[in-house]
């Protein structure tokens, strides 16, 4: 194992893989992650054995153009900010501090496309079974989360402040 080598991590996540693009959900966090063939491949070699400069020979292999060590840099931080490794090698001096603006710029316009990885917040099933607020109007007791409605029919229970009173 090499200290410097990016590993991912496997533990808890659901991976699902596409043809040009690789969905993981993180069971940790309830986060839905989306990682475009670039960011995939990078993160699919990533086993804490290969260094950032093997990853990047190994990407030019693959896509059969040259690849600027700064693209892998940037899809180990995106990895790294949503908790998809395990661990990530120090960012070279020359790359420190620099935003992920300046480190695009940086590459200018490359054959390979830039890693991205979108990410969103999944509800908890508890949340998305919560029913209306208190003080909503509802049409039965199940659409409540006091779960119980009065004759009105509004929510029994203090009014959410965003809500309208029932006609």
């Amino acid at each position: 194992m090499n200290a410097l080598a990016p590993r991912a991590r496997e533990e808890r996540l659901i991976i699902k893989h596409l043809p040009d693009e690789v969905l993981i959900y993180d069971l940790d966090r309830d986060k839905a992650h989306c990682l475009n063939q670039t960011a995939a491949r990078i993160w699919q070699n990533c086993d804490g054995k290969k260094s950032v400069s093997q990853l990047r020979e190994l990407m030019e292999r693959q896509i059969g153009n040259p690849v600027p060590e700064e693209i892998i840099w940037l899809a180990l931080d995106q990895l790294e900010k949503f908790k998809l490794l395990d661990r990530t090698p120090v960012r070279p001096v020359s790359l420190s501090g620099m935003s992920r603006r300046e480190l695009v710029r940086r590459i200018g316009v490359v054959a390979i496309g830039i890693p991205v990885v979108l990410s969103i917040t999944a509800p908890t099933a508890q949340a998305q079974a919560s029913g209306l607020p208190p003080g909503s109007c509802c049409g039965n007791p199940s659409q409540c989360a006091s779960n119980s409605c009065n004759q009105n029919p509004t929510c029994i229970g203090t009014p959410a402040p965003s809500t309208k009173a029932c006609a």
